[in-house]
């Protein structure tokens, strides 16, 4: 593991809220362990181990059902611990693979069986080199007639000059992290008003309203992030998710405590419909809809 970086809290407290039956942790990770999943050579960062046997532990130890698991840039496109972790979880975990140009339409079935539901494009420029907006195309039209959707990660000052490529994408578009907004400047600057009006104009784009200990700049408990996410749950009420981002790769401020992030919940979805929406119909409908149609 990088010195630079923090490991994840070793003992969690336990959320004063109750999240419903049913929740789903709706963003995290499994790093290795490095000795079966070693990560990729081309790597930025790396992280210290975070297997699945401890997701799936702190799921459970915070009232969570399901998680959806996304690859991280440390494993770069090799997608193993992701597809392990997905298989051993008896159904109660999708994911979010990476991918490049040359996968094999043989590893995207195999992918598919294996619980992956949706390709994660990263133009975080810290994180991973630059892949021409071509590529990333051709992918989503691949991964389109699987019924996949796609989910992408990047910082505020990136927005405007993405959103003509974003508008081209032909599924649904999940944005991490309400898109990395800059608390200092409030929900009514232009910056985040230009987020939230991609949200307004394009109908298939969703945002996760997590990680408000990567946003923050006055710490725990996360004052200052709460109206970014409070203002979307309430804008868009059908298209928000919620994830612990557990194990938090590439914290160096502080240990994010996951029961602290769980009691920031009902901060931002204030009533029981809302949070209902956020944590357990919303991610269902995107990820398990299969159990959610009319019969």
């Amino acid at each position: 593991m990088d010195p630079v970086y923090l490991p994840f809290h070793p003992d969690p407290s336990k959320p004063k809220f109750k999240v419903p039956e049913g929740a789903v942790d709706a963003h995290c990770h499994v790093f290795g362990p490095a000795n079966s999943f070693p990560y990729a050579p081309e790597r930025k960062y790396t992280p210290c181990d975070a297997p699945k046997e401890k997701l799936f532990e702190l799921r459970d130890y915070l009232g969570f059902s399901r998680n959806v698991i996304v690859q991280a840039s440390c494993h770069g496109r090799n997608n193993d611990a992701l597809a392990d972790a997905l298989k051993s979880s008896n159904e109660l975990a999708r994911g979010v693979a990476v991918v490049g140009p040359d996968v094999t339409d043989k590893e995207l079935q195999e992918m598919d069986a294996a619980g992956v539901r949706a390709v994660r494009f990263n133009f975080v420029k810290r994180l991973v080199d630059a892949t021409p907006k071509e590529v990333f195309l051709g992918i989503a039209d691949r991964i389109a007639k699987l019924g996949w959707h796609i989910v992408v990660y990047f910082e505020a000052p990136d927005l405007e000059e993405l959103i003509p490529f974003l508008k081209q994408l032909p599924t649904i578009v999940v944005v991490d992290h309400m898109g990395r907004p800059d608390v200092t400047k409030g929900v009514e600057h232009p910056d985040f008003q230009r987020f939230v009006q991609l949200l307004e104009e394009n109908k298939n784009f969703w945002t996760k309203v997590s990680c408000p200990e990567r946003l923050t700049v006055a710490g725990s408990p996360y004052d200052d992030v709460i109206p970014f996410g409070k203002y979307l749950v309430e804008r868009f009420p059908d298209r928000v998710l919620w994830g612990t981002d557990w194990p938090h790769p590439n914290m160096k401020s502080h240990v994010p405590d996951e029961g602290i992030l769980v009691d920031v919940i009902p901060r931002i979805a204030v009533t029981s419909e809302a949070q209902q929406s956020l944590l357990v119909d919303n991610p269902m409908r995107l990820y398990w809809p299969e159990e959610t149609r009319p019969a």
